[in-house]
């Protein structure tokens, strides 16, 4: 799984307004023909689009679609993605779409408001054992739409050389937003950057979620941005900024958290796991320790960051779709994943042989029984950017004024 972030705003909204654009024209996934195509009679060639984060999962997708095509008599064709989002919305602007294909949750909501998504979530055995937080993520109008392939969550990611040389311990690792400013005043004075954290509200609004905010209501139908919670949140980064006690990657010339941290310009991070392969992969040396993020006044907060195997409405082989989802969700086969491409199962089933393989992984697991997901309703990307851009100002910016324009813009988007 790519970390977060990393898409480019602009063309995601070209490609989102092209889905958007298609489904007003009457050529759309409302098309009650389109909807109802018969299912296909005998073996299935199934298309399949995933967002690979590198040859490892393309591979090993590969392998299990080879799996189950022998097992089934069917075919299924693994495609990996050069940029998942603009293919996707030229596959349904021109109304043929690939059958699966991964759905990032950010862009969820684009795509199940215009009836691109065939709701197929519960039938897909014992889906009742994917975290309530995910489920959450891929639901619309109380309708699980689609089982979450993984997951990743932020946690704080404690650099033990650094931490060592601000004269701390294991016993210090902060548990709360208090003891969070006074350990970054002890490693300041030691002449060391406390804090490097994202500039963004995917990294940010981690303490939004901590102060009991966000950014619209749980349906996704309301704004609530202005509220006292985020104001609360925000002053308090706000503050961690202004004392020199946090930095944004930019500042300490990285482009992102795990950037930085890497290079020794901060003793703490607040990251994903996706971290792990960065670290390994370009500063080995570097030893480190994950733990929760501090909480804040409503207690544990965090954000998941989720994909899910999307059907398409007008696939014509719904019943294969559903069967090839059916294998690459089980258990198992997560736990097959887990091992090749580092990445979290999205059951709870498999939960305890994952810690078991990966301890070092359980504060990230342990983050989906109280974690937040992206923003989940449509149009939003104009948005989100635009916050994100107050956000890099942060340290000199009011936030109730912030979150002022955030509101306004949110309500405008949702038509709330």
């Amino acid at each position: 799984m790519r970390h977060p972030g990393a898409h480019t705003a602009a063309l995601a909204a070209v490609a989102a307004g092209a889905l958007l654009t298609s489904a007003a024209c009457g050529s759309g996934f409302d098309d009650s023909a389109g909807r109802s195509t018969g299912q296909s009679g005998g073996p299935a060639a199934l298309r399949v689009l995933i967002g690979s984060s590198g040859d490892a999962e393309t591979a090993a997708v590969r392998s299990a679609a080879g799996t189950w095509a022998k097992a089934s008599g069917n075919t299924a064709t693994i495609t990996p993605a050069q940029d998942l989002t603009q293919q996707l919305g030229q596959a349904f602007a021109g109304s043929n779409p690939p059958d699966v294909f991964y759905v990032d949750a950010s862009r969820f909501a684009d795509y199940a408001s215009v009836g691109a998504l065939e709701p197929y979530g519960d039938r897909i055995s014992g889906s009742g054992d994917f975290y309530p937080s995910l489920r959450t993520a891929f639901s619309r109008d109380g309708v699980f739409y689609c089982a979450p392939k993984d997951f990743s969550t932020l946690a704080l990611i404690v650099d033990d050389d650094l931490w060592k040389k601000a004269g701390l311990t294991g016993a210090d690792v902060p548990t709360t937003w208090e003891r969070l400013t006074s350990v970054a005043k002890k490693i300041k004075a030691a002449g060391i950057t406390p804090l490097v954290v994202g500039d963004t509200h995917e990294r940010i609004g981690a303490f939004m979620v901590q102060a009991g905010g966000w950014i619209t209501s749980d349906d996704g139908r309301r704004a609530i941005a202005d509220s006292a919670e985020n104001v609360t949140a925000l002053r308090y980064v706000r503050g961690l900024l202004k004392d020199g006690l946090a930095r944004f990657p930019k500042q300490l010339d990285a482009g992102w958290g795990g950037e930085a941290f890497g290079r020794g310009r901060a003793a703490m991070t607040v990251e994903g796991n996706w971290i792990r392969g960065a670290m390994k992969a370009d500063h080995p040396d570097v030893a480190y320790t994950v733990h929760a993020l501090p909480a804040g006044p409503r207690g544990e907060g965090t954000l998941s960051f989720t994909t899910c195997w999307g059907i398409a409405a007008k696939s014509r082989h719904k019943e294969q779709a559903i069967s090839f989802v059916e294998a690459m969700t089980r258990a198992d086969q997560q736990m097959a994943f887990a091992r090749a491409f580092g990445v979290m199962p999205s059951r709870r089933s498999a939960k305890a042989v994952f810690t078991r393989e990966f301890p070092d992984d359980t504060p990230f697991v342990n983050g989906a029984d109280y974690a937040h997901g992206p923003v989940n309703a449509p149009r939003m990307d104009s948005v989100l950017a635009d916050f994100d851009d107050g956000l890099q100002q942060l340290a000199s910016i009011d936030p109730k004024t912030l979150l002022a324009r955030l509101q306004k813009n949110t309500r405008d988007a949702l038509g709330d």
